[in-house]
């Protein structure tokens, strides 16, 4: 829609503006990122079916929810990573390492940040010493020693004490001698790990998305029908209200001056006007494409342009006065929380 151009419906022409809708800055640029209602032509069929080429589809938009085991055998024992991501508002990472790569936090945090930007994401990496870890155990026999006089001093105090198997000795600390671990070939075993692990993490949050994005553009071509729908009606309700005027006029046998029916519709055409609401709509139906279609995450800006759907949704239903154009409303608002509860999904 052009500046300018002219609209009918049934109360002769009237000049109007096209809406535009600023959703916020261009990062890149810098300039404020506008969308016009004249977009994006609307379907006027209104079918829930696959609404892109699935060999032309952009990049597709990243679940929040993934699951991904890796494991690795080294010469020191078999390394297990284990990660888990739901959805959440920011990116948040609860660690659980084994107490010979606790050292390693810091770093397993920095990959994880570099690969994800939202959601909770549980790491688990469990290790299981092997026979090179293992090596040859010694027996600390001093420590031994010591433990057993100081063993018999406590029975010689202590009657009723149980006496000392050799299992308790066996686990005092300092008496076995294990040889220490090459932690830092261990620590670049588990970080390539944990790097194999991310990429399986992140395949499937992709595939999730993709079918999360299928599933949302489904639903936005089916309120795109609606809208074109919603247009339709727009002056059919005038010319019905035309006509109920002057039936109930008849009715009551009273003549009304014909300025002043006039009058009367263009008051009623005002107050049920739409045309503002369904042209928010259309633009912010193209901004879901656009976001779609670029790379990144676009979790947070689909929420927004949810909360805007639902918004016109009710303006559109509150100034219905047709049925018909109530059910559509509802029926855009039912489309709306179905895309709106997917949407906490999407990074």
């Amino acid at each position: 829609m052009k500046s300018g151009s002219v609209l009918t419906g049934g109360l002769g022409p009237r000049s109007v503006f096209p809406t535009l809708i600023i959703y916020g800055r261009n990062r890149g640029s810098g300039k404020l990122d506008c969308r016009g209602p004249d977009l994006l032509p609307a379907n006027p069929r209104f079918t829930i079916r696959a609404a892109m080429n699935p060999a032309k589809s952009p990049s597709p938009t990243a679940s929040m929810t993934a699951f991904a085991r890796r494991e690795a055998a080294t010469p020191w024992g078999a390394l297990t990573w284990e990660l888990r991501s739901v959805n959440h508002r920011y990116l948040e990472i609860a660690l659980r390492l084994p107490e010979e790569l606790r050292v390693l936090e810091p770093r397993v945090r920095e990959l994880i940040n570099a690969r994800l930007a939202r959601g909770k994401v549980d790491g688990t990496l469990r290790f299981q010493a092997g026979e090179a870890a293992a090596g040859a155990i010694e027996l600390n026999e001093d420590q031994v020693q010591r433990l057993l006089v100081s063993a018999g001093h406590l029975r010689g105090l202590y009657t009723d004490l149980s006496p000392l198997r050799a299992i308790d000795i066996l686990r005092w600390p300092g008496v076995l001698k294990v040889p220490p671990l090459d932690v830092d070939s261990l620590g670049a075993a588990a970080l390539e790990a944990l790097a194999a692990a991310l990429d399986e993490l992140a395949a499937t949050r992709t595939r999730e998305g993709a079918r999360l994005q299928e599933f949302m553009l489904q639903r936005l071509q089916a309120m795109e029908q609606l809208v074109v729908k919603a247009k339709e009606l727009i002056p059919e309700a005038v010319r019905i209200f035309r006509e109920r005027l002057e039936t109930r006029l008849k009715e009551i046998k009273q003549q009304l001056d014909p300025a002043r029916l006039e009058q009367e519709i263009v008051l009623f055409a005002q107050k049920s006007d739409v045309t503002e609401e369904i042209d928010r709509l259309t633009a912010h139906f193209a901004e879901i494409r656009r976001v779609f279609g670029q790379a990144g995450p676009a979790g947070r800006r689909l929420d927004f342009l949810m909360q805007e759907l639902n918004r016109e949704a009710n303006t559109l239903s509150s100034k219905s006065t047709d049925t018909r154009l109530t059910n559509v409303a509802v029926e855009l608002k039912v489309l709306i929380e179905q895309m709106r509860e997917q949407v906490q999904n999407i990074e």
